[in-house]
């Protein structure tokens, strides 16, 4: 007889393990920028922030001007007036800051200087002077005006008179 030896039982195949998972790559940690490139990086959005403030807030926000109107008229030197070749017509004596180009000034209803010009074109008409005055943007805004030629003291008008164009005035 013989025995026979049964075939070795080998053990059941134990189950696999799953594989074990990839390690996560590892994470530098973090660079923080130089104190200089920071400040730098600072100081150009600082500065971007506060041009974009200033380029918003320096819009054309003035009030607009009042409307204004040229004031014309005439100013007679009926003294001493005299006739030059190329001067035109001037005043003697004691008129004689009284020419072409002349100071105009134009005064407010409060005083103060609302616009000023000069004597225009003279003109020398039997022993007279006649010069244009048109003094720009006077502003419309007014009750009354004063004007005044040289320093020879004012002459006053309404509103109504100066953009008429009814500005007479007389020396002498």
């Amino acid at each position: 007889m013989s025995i026979e030896t049964p075939p070795p039982v080998e053990p059941p195949d134990a189950p696999t393990a799953p594989p074990m998972p990839a390690e996560p790559p590892a994470v530098a940690p973090k660079k923080r920028p130089s104190p200089l490139l920071a400040g730098l990086l600072g100081l150009a959005i600082g500065a971007g922030a506060v041009g974009g403030v200033w380029a918003y807030t320096a819009r054309d926000t003035t009030p607009p001007k009042p409307d204004t109107f040229t004031l014309k008229g005439t100013f007679t030197l009926m003294e001493n007036a005299t006739e030059g070749e190329e001067t035109g017509c001037y005043g003697t004596g004691g008129y004689d800051d009284i020419k072409e180009g002349a100071s105009v000034t134009v005064y407010d209803g409060a005083g103060g200087i609302a616009a000023t010009g000069s004597l225009g074109h003279s003109e020398y008409i039997a022993g007279l002077c006649m010069y244009d005055i048109a003094v720009k943007d006077v502003p419309a805004d007014q009750k009354f005006y004063q004007v005044e030629v040289s320093h020879r003291g004012k002459v006053h008008l309404t509103v109504k008179q100066a953009k008429a164009g009814e500005l007479t005035a007389s020396l002498g």
